[in-house]
């Protein structure tokens, strides 16, 4: 087919498949691993990848200075992901001939060669436990140019994280440091105290506690080197304070490792807005329907243009429309699967509003291979509801709605207490299996200005969803 004389149309559902199975980001990931690793056999290299229970695994570069908390966020960020932690230490500990040779510097007191530190941390990450689950690294690198080289050997996180904290702080952290000689773990007199009393009692001071002057040259050796660090890693940097609760700090580091980079695949935005009377649907799906040009469907709108026209469905839902009763869903279905069938949404994509109204309306469209790639909730309580709707007033010569009172304005029948209270009950009947039904769904608050509450929405809707945490069970 020409695509110059006439677009190409492809169904809905191959984008709508491609999208839910991560097909794009598949493809991209076996590619960039071909080019970095080089295999001899390349199909068989991709059938290997593709055995594996997910080719979308953590890779994360946790790094900071001394006593920044480093180890207790890494150890809990593995916990959380399923990623195994990498230290410096954990690397020494293999057997192999690469092992031998740097512990033969180390015992000389000598710095291990890059190259072969390099080598070694290969070594570690392509075991099977880093390939099936991911990795976290702490404190690696510690250096641009090993940055450097570690993306030279095709090792490229998809995270970097690097704590910060004043001086002073540090210092105080590193003095009153205390460890769990049962678990290892990492407490603090003051800062971070175990909740155990057992835990407490079995506290030790470090064996290699060091003093506040040689504290004071390792950070400044780290200062040295982390604006380097940054600029290497500024496409995938996250900075976090840890000058604040570990629980605080560790929410932070989770919650952008858990983000994902915005992805090149193509992608056709189709969004559901949902929300009780009066909280401003129409408005915010208009507003990202001009902004994104994208096709703005409302379904009440959307049954009354099909009553208006002379064709058999118009004739067939006309009656229930004019007598205020329900149009039965297997219609409204219909009509709306023809509308999302044509050409403008399925290239531009579309916000719905106004269906579905229960789960049962939601299976029927998720059958239809209509399922929503964001879904938003639009949250308001009751009093502001019932009063944006009742003092609200429509001017009958521009169709404009205000919400003031005027001689040329008239109130809307469907806009009285009774029927808003009705409304808003049949709505709150069906929202929580609806947020069920639909998980990764965002919430917003909808009492603030339009213009707010649409920065807020767009917000949640130009970033990917992030990933969803592993089954620990």
């Amino acid at each position: 087919m020409d695509a110059t004389t006439k677009p190409l149309r492809i169904p809905p559902e191959m984008a709508t498949y491609a999208e839910k199975h991560g097909i794009f980001d598949l493809i991209q990931t076996l590619v960039r691993n071909l080019v970095i690793d080089k295999p001899a056999d390349p199909i068989q290299y991709l059938i290997e990848m593709l055995k594996r229970e997910s080719t979308e695994v953590p890779k994360v570069m946790l790094l900071g200075p001394p006593a920044s908390g480093k180890r207790t966020i890494a150890k809990k960020l593995c916990e959380h992901i399923g990623a195994i932690h990498i230290t410096a230490s954990d690397i020494l500990k293999d057997t192999s001939v690469l092992t031998r040779a740097a512990l033969e510097f180390t015992e000389k007191n000598q710095e291990i060669p890059r190259d072969l530190w390099i080598k070694l941390i290969q070594q570690r990450l392509s075991k099977v436990d880093c390939v099936r689950r991911g990795w976290v690294l702490e404190a690696i690198p510690k250096s641009r140019e090993e940055a450097l080289c570690l993306q030279e050997a095709g090792i490229a996180p998809e995270h970097v994280v690097m704590l910060q904290a004043p001086k002073s702080v540090l210092i105080e952290r590193s003095l009153g440091k205390r460890i769990d000689p049962v678990t290892g773990d990492v407490y603090h007199v003051t800062f971070m105290c175990p909740e155990s009393a057992e835990v407490a009692q079995r506290l030790e001071k470090p064996q290699d506690l060091i003093s506040e002057d040689v504290i004071f040259l390792q950070m400044q050796a780290y200062q040295r080197e982390a604006h380097a660090l940054q600029r290497t890693y500024q496409n995938c940097l996250k900075i976090v304070d840890a000058d604040q609760a570990h629980v605080d700090a560790f929410a932070q580091v989770l919650t952008y490792v858990l983000s994902r980079q915005r992805s090149a695949a193509p992608h056709t935005p189709r969004i559901i807005l949902f929300g009780p009377p009066g909280s401003g649907k129409s408005l915010q799906a208009t507003l990202i329907a001009k902004k994104y040009e994208l096709v703005n469907i409302c379904c009440g709108e959307l049954l009354k243009a099909v009553a208006a026209d002379e064709s058999s469905m118009g004739e067939l839902i006309k009656p229930f429309l004019e007598s205020g009763r329900q149009v039965p869903d297997n219609v409204v279905l219909q009509i709306l699967v023809e509308r999302l069938s044509r050409l403008d949404c399925t290239s531009q994509g579309w916000v719905l509003h106004g269906f579905p109204r229960d789960v049962e309306q939601a299976e029927a469209l998720q059958e239809s291979k209509f399922s929503p790639s964001r879904v938003v909730f639009l949250e308001m309580t009751d009093g502001v509801a019932i009063e944006r709707l009742t003092l609200g007033a429509i001017d009958p010569v521009t169709g404009e709605r205000y919400h003031s009172l005027h001689q040329q304005l008239q109130c809307n029948p469907r806009h009285s207490e009774a029927e808003v209270q009705k409304r808003l009950q049949e709505y709150w009947s069906h929202v929580d299996a609806l947020q069920a039904f639909y998980p990764q769904a965002v919430r917003v608050r909808a009492d603030q200005d339009p213009h707010t509450v649409f920065e807020c929405l767009e917000s949640r809707l130009v970033g990917r969803l992030p990933k969803v945490l592993p089954d620990r069970a």
